[in-house]
């Protein structure tokens, strides 16, 4: 790392006047920029630190890698005069610049991200107990512990661990909603934890209850209210935790401060807690419910439509940001109906994503482009495409186009094959163990088609266009 090295980055991203606020990450330079069109890409791309750089969410980052990207930031800083600022400070720039509709899909990004971690670590688990649990895998017609049933306890113990995150997801969105609200994240968590409460009717048992007409109730103000909890919902302890953090806003500026403690958290969460069982969680039951029989419609009456467009087209959500919408209705779809049929398609998308950076990786002529194509790979091999997008694929175009192409052929055979994941996991290779162990051998052979096909593609035309030139 050398100082004109730093000082080409700033002119390549126009220039210190050109930049409102910068941080950084493990891996890459955030920046706020007051004209994203004045970055010069192609110059940016040729400095030899630089690993790559895209624009995401208003943000315009570029790939420097771990432990030199500190470097860096401080030699930047120190040549610029520019304050050094927080993420947050840096997503708040972001985020004035951003429409309506920008501003929604970020918003479900920063509540949904924060808790991917343990969903995905959740969905390995149950990856792990499928293994254990599914017949056929190691034994004609029997599963793993009907054979060897001194495993059962420790495959039942594996499962409780794994479905916890699953059975109180509301808490975990409800931490990480109110906080991005403004409110208090330990009144989020309990919001979330009273929606699951014991002493409600499962939400899973809510259709059998409804069947025999004893769904138990709550006489309130000359209303029936429905003991029913939100296990696995995603839509009303969203709801409820924007109405409970503009509620605490509300009251903590209107209570003086020696009575807020006894008043602000207790009045939020029954104000709230009254109005999610009344109509909030009713009324985002019924829109959830919906959502979900649109999805379950397109792909029964027409799975071959609708795995290949979500296929072609979840590379370019990824673009735009807009593939964070998917994820609540990925959940919703397993607590419906018990598995997913989405997600198992964004695993197809990862894999040819990766499968065309590595063709690029043999065509590359230049060394820095052969090493961030196998890196970029690798990553989005284990679910993490952003390098291979954006650093290689995006800039060549063709990869991108045959990538999107791949995905789209491998998810329209999943489809047919009605390939379910009843748990979320790793969105790449490891992905098979998140899905049901019957639906195992179409799922790798979706796989396969997702490596082939993009590495085919994009190797031939690769090799003609250069032979053309």
């Amino acid at each position: 790392m050398n100082k004109q090295s730093v000082e080409q980055i700033v002119q390549a991203v126009g220039g210190k006047e050109n930049i409102i606020a910068a941080t950084h990450c493990v891996t890459r330079l955030r920046f706020a920029l007051k004209d994203e069109g004045k970055v010069n890409k192609e110059a940016l791309e040729q400095i030899d630190i630089v690993k790559g750089s895209f624009s995401a969410n208003g943000q315009f980052q570029v790939v420097i890698g771990q432990g030199l990207v500190d470097k860096v930031y401080n030699e930047m800083i120190e040549m610029t005069g520019l304050g050094r600022a927080t993420k947050q400070e840096i997503k708040d720039a972001a985020e004035a610049k951003l429409n309506p509709l920008q501003r929604a899909i970020k918003t479900l990004a920063d509540i949904f991200i924060p808790i991917l971690p343990a969903i995905v670590t959740a969905g390995l688990l149950m990856g792990i107990n499928n293994v254990l649990t599914g017949p056929g895998i190691f034994y004609e017609g029997k599963s793993f512990v009907e054979v060897h049933k001194e495993w059962a306890d420790l495959a039942s113990m594996i499962n409780l661990i794994a479905n916890t995150a699953f059975v109180f997801l509301p808490g975990l969105i409800g931490w990480s909603a109110v906080t991005k609200f403004g409110g208090s994240p330990l009144l989020g968590i309990v919001l979330g934890l009273m929606l699951v409460h014991p002493d409600l009717l499962n939400a899973w048992g809510w259709g059998a209850a409804k069947e025999k007409g004893d769904i138990p109730v709550w006489h309130l103000f000359g209303l029936d209210v429905q003991k029913v909890g939100y296990q696995g919902q995603v839509l009303p302890v969203l709801v409820a935790s924007y109405v409970l953090a503009k509620i605490e806003q509300y009251l903590r500026k209107r209570i003086p401060d020696a009575f807020q403690l006894l008043l602000v958290a207790p009045l939020s969460l029954l104000i709230t807690g009254f109005s999610a069982f009344i109509a909030i969680g009713p009324i985002t039951f019924a829109i959830g419910n919906a959502i979900t029989g649109v999805f379950v419609t397109i792909f029964d009456n027409v799975p071959a439509i609708g795995g290949f467009l979500y296929g072609a087209l979840y590379a370019p959500l990824v673009v735009t940001g807009m593939h964070h919408t998917f994820l609540p209705v990925d959940l919703q779809l397993i607590s419906s109906t018990g598995g997913t049929f989405l997600w198992p398609i964004l695993v197809m998308s990862n894999i040819a994503q990766g499968s065309a950076a590595l063709a690029m990786m043999f065509l590359a002529k230049d060394e820095k482009l052969k090493g961030l194509a196998f890196t970029s790979s690798v990553s989005a091999y284990l679910g993490i495409t952003e390098p291979a997008m954006f650093g290689v694929n995006l800039r060549f175009r063709y990869p991108f186009i045959f990538a999107m192409t791949g995905a789209a052929i491998a998810g329209m055979f999943i489809t047919i094959n009605k390939v379910l994941a009843p748990s979320i996991g790793v969105g790449g290779l490891p992905g098979f163990l998140s899905i049901v162990p019957q639906k195992w051998m179409p799922f790798f052979i979706g796989m396969a088609l997702a490596i082939v096909i993009p590495f085919v593609l994009t190797y031939v035309f690769g090799k003609f266009k250069k032979e053309t030139k």
